[in-house]
């Protein structure tokens, strides 16, 4: 099997398994109990969150332990917002995130809140100038992702958050799921960031928010202390505690990794564009790691099937919206043909990925073409 789905989830590392299983194995207790076993988990959760902000550069009590990249950002942009509604009611939102930032845009448009979601441009990303023009005197927050999940575009988030901090109620959430070890993130100059661990080869059910100390925020999940309050429910600790092994690993490999998949993206532009037909929607300096395209001969889902039947996993659209109307909203965004928007599939690569899987990636996709392609 070729897996070439790694924006969708990624296979765990070894070494972070032996981990959790570890603390699964010695640790039983509650990190809220006050009994030893309970302080045998909380000291070694602790140790992990202080681990975790060492290497992001920022405060221990600045990283929130979620249960996924989802819940994260659902608690940036409801939790916000409603804490912070008597500083003004205007949200911006791109209009290509993560359907967990949409949605939660949404959902605070039915509560009155004035949301505006602002147009990525034919690359695919959201530029400072249009953030500035479109701030108003009552703007909270603005969330715009890092890398969009689809097209591998990267938003510039550093310069975004310059434009939001001249504004003196506004601050800024980055959804850095997509790349988060793959490119630096600037936490020193976002007010809320994002990040999943199954993303970076870690455990299902684990993420983070990082959010700046100094701002407000209501707890979505009620129920408890956790969290500095921000997050009811028992802490699953074992998930947290390996979620440092995760993020240290990751970042370790993140230069030398880059490389390699650098070349497997060029490798794999260059053999598509000698195919008739195809088309390559990643913009050219977008992430590597994610490479969006597409051929004139065979829709979304017949390619998808085909290649599967042949064992090459690859998604079409996010998987998160996989199940939705067979459409790219984000393509369709960008300005591309209806016809590019439902004939596309997104490859995405990690660490285990090779050079022998595009060369046969590449050979099976003239295969298909051969055998089923059609002019659509």
């Amino acid at each position: 099997m070729i897996y070439f789905d790694n924006s969708s989830t990624t296979s765990v590392r070894p070494e972070v398994l032996h981990v959790y299983e570890q603390v699964l194995e010695t640790v039983c207790g509650n990190p809220d109990s006050l009994h030893q076993a309970g302080r045998k988990a909380r000291t070694l959760m602790e140790e992990s969150r202080k681990n975790i902000a060492r290497l992001l550069g920022v405060k221990p009590s600045e990283i929130i332990f979620t249960g996924c990249a989802s819940e994260s950002n659902t608690m940036a942009i409801i939790g916000y917002a409603l804490a912070n509604i008597n500083r003004g009611r205007h949200i911006l939102v791109s209009n290509a995130e993560h359907p967990s930032v949409r949605h939660a845009a949404e959902a605070l448009a039915e509560l009155d809140f004035d949301v505006e979601f602002l147009p990525i441009n034919d690359q695919g990303i959201v530029t400072p100038e249009c953030v500035r023009q479109h701030m108003k005197t009552d703007t909270i927050l603005v969330s715009c992702m890092h890398v969009n999940n689809e097209m591998g575009a990267i938003n510039p988030i550093g310069e975004i958050a310059d434009v939001v901090h001249t504004h003196p109620t506004c601050v800024f959430h980055a959804d850095c799921v997509q790349s988060f070890s793959k490119i630096d993130v600037p936490f020193d100059r976002l007010d809320m960031a994002t990040i999943s661990a199954h993303k970076i080869h870690g455990l299902k059910g684990s993420g983070l928010l990082m959010k700046k100390q100094k701002l407000k925020m209501v707890p979505i999940i009620q129920g408890g202390q956790q969290e500095n309050g921000l997050r009811g429910g028992t802490s699953n600790a074992p998930a947290n505690i390996a979620l440092a092994k995760t993020i240290r690993l990751a970042l370790e490999e993140q230069k030398e990794t880059y490389r390699k998949i650098e070349q497997i993206n060029q490798y794999l532009r260059r053999e598509l564009a000698k195919i008739p037909g195809a088309m390559i929607n990643s913009p050219a300096d977008a992430l590597p790691y994610i490479l969006n395209i597409g051929f004139d001969q065979m829709t979304s889902e017949v390619l998808l099937n085909a290649l599967d039947a042949k064992g090459i996993c690859v998604s079409a659209k996010s998987t998160c919206s996989s199940h939705s109307a067979n459409e790219s909203e984000v393509l369709k965004a960008m300005g591309k043909s209806k016809k590019a928007s439902t004939h596309m599939i997104r490859l995405s690569f990690g660490k285990d990925n090779t050079m022998d899987e595009a060369v046969q990636f590449i050979k099976t996709v003239k295969e298909i073409l051969n055998a089923y392609g059609l002019s659509l």
